[in-house]
């Protein structure tokens, strides 16, 4: 037997993690009109039963207009609760732990599935007028956003705040606001996408004040005992656009508003970008942001083999790893992550005669 840092449970709030494994946010591209339905229920339980200790949600719209494509998962309306609970419940029943991210997709809206070219889809095909901080397409061939009012930013964080309600009536315990990737709040956030001149636009303080208001709202409805995230990406890959100094500084400003942990991620911003993927690329900004952000940090980003995620958590680099594309590889990641750390973990009944 061999202590492992991994599978170590972890104590947020009043919810406790049964061990630092966290299923990332994955968008399907599987819902019809936002509702959840008997995919997400196979894919998000699956991974519950194959041990990990939280389970997010793909990127779940907060208004129709929020969507990334028109399969996207929503919670804009009441209707949406009745299969996330089903959801919820059988997470809940094999003992991880169920996550919601909550997300406006912004400018990069209005696009088709990966599948079907990903490329942003016309109104006169289904698709719709976007919207951004500032009228500027993600690419020169795409739509121009139209740029909002400070009436239309006022409903979307109100638009965030009431599917926060809806999140908890559907059982979710942990809740995560989506400030990353190029979306909506990352375009406030950085000075390559937005150009205003009013209160949200210009200085650090006012390109930060959209994600301080939406997180204000959400933590006023979402019980005090549940836990909440923030996903940003910590830099944009681009000279004078986000970067990890100010991640640092919006940590800090975070915390007392009641985030519980910052889940680093990078890009999105621009399409040009140059990004030096590969294993463990994002773990310093996760490491930066927990030592000088006074917060908990979870790390993302190419991580597939158990002892790399035992060694992040272990130098102390994070409070937690979220593994994505390798959940898809293997549902089952972190029976073979206990395996091969020498962990006695405890298999479903259901599969013990596989176990030896």
């Amino acid at each position: 037997m061999s202590r492992s840092v991994l599978f170590e449970p972890m104590t947020l709030r009043e919810v406790e993690l049964r061990n630092r494994i966290a299923v990332s946010p994955m968008c399907q591209y599987s819902s019809e009109n936002g509702f959840a339905n008997d995919w997400h229920l196979t894919h998000l339980g699956s991974r519950a039963v194959g041990g990990a200790g939280l389970v997010f949600t793909e990127a779940t719209a907060v208004t129709p207009a929020g969507r990334i494509s028109p399969a996207d998962l929503g919670l804009w309306e009441d209707g949406h609760v009745d299969f996330l609970r089903r959801i919820t419940r059988f997470v809940s029943g094999q003992g991880a732990v169920a996550g919601i991210q909550l997300a406006h997709a912004g400018r990069k809206a209005s696009t088709a599935a990966p599948w079907n070219g990903g490329g942003p889809i016309t109104v006169g095909d289904g698709g719709w007028q976007t919207v951004a901080p500032s009228a500027l397409p993600f690419q020169t061939d795409w739509p121009t956003p139209r740029e909002l009012d400070e009436p239309d930013i006022r409903a979307i964080a109100s638009d965030f705040r009431d599917a926060t309600v809806r999140a908890k009536q559907a059982g979710f315990r942990v809740l995560e606001v989506h400030a990353a990737h190029g979306y909506l709040i990352h375009e406030f956030l950085s000075p390559l996408t937005n150009r205003r001149t009013d209160g949200y636009g210009g200085p650090f303080e006012n390109r930060t004040r959209l994600i301080l208001e939406i997180v204000a709202g959400v933590r006023e409805v979402w019980p005090e005992g549940f836990p909440l995230f923030v996903r940003i990406s910590a830099t944009d890959w681009v000279e004078g656009g986000w970067d990890l100094e100010q991640s640092v500084e919006l940590a800090r400003r975070l915390g007392p508003l009641g985030v519980d942990v910052v889940d680093c991620s990078s890009g999105g911003i621009v399409p040009d970008a140059t990004i030096p993927v590969g294993p463990g690329f994002q773990v310093p900004f996760a490491r930066e942001i927990r030592k000088r952000g006074a917060t908990a940090t979870a790390a993302v980003g190419v991580i597939r083999e158990p002892r790399e995620a035992e060694e992040i958590l272990t130098r102390g680099d994070a409070d937690l790893v979220l593994l994505a594309r390798q959940f898809l590889r293997e549902p089952y990641w972190p029976l073979r992550a206990a395996r091969e750390l020498g962990v006695p973990l405890e298999w479903p009944v259901q599969y013990k005669r596989a176990a030896d």
